[in-house]
């Protein structure tokens, strides 16, 4: 069973970064999902598509798809870096940068 390991980014209704440092194991579509004939919605023959487990490292769901014997695909995340800035920085006055005259 094909498997895939990710830290799912912000939703982009939130606000606040709460939830975000999660790892999701979730596993692959096997089945085509096709519009069911009476109500029109995307049905699947497969329900695994459903299934999402929650881990709070990359190694604990890793060492689960191990020990299930799953092949699994690890998508590393991009981390965002923050620059801490006070309000008093948009005004602070920076010299240009002076040359040299040799």
């Amino acid at each position: 069973m094909q498997v895939k390991i990710y830290r799912p980014s912000k939703n982009t209704m939130q606000s606040g970064r709460g939830n975000t440092g999660q790892w999701v194991l979730e596993y692959e579509t096997v089945s085509a999902r096709n519009p069911e004939p009476l109500m029109g919605w995307t049905a699947s023959g497969d329900t695994l598509n459903q299934v999402r487990l929650r881990f709070s490292t990359m190694e604990e769901a890793v060492a689960f798809a191990e020990r299930e014997g799953w092949d699994y695909t690890v998508m590393r995340s991009h981390d965002r870096t923050i620059k801490p800035r006070n309000y008093g920085d948009n005004f602070k006055y920076i010299p240009p940068e002076t040359q040299e005259k040799a």
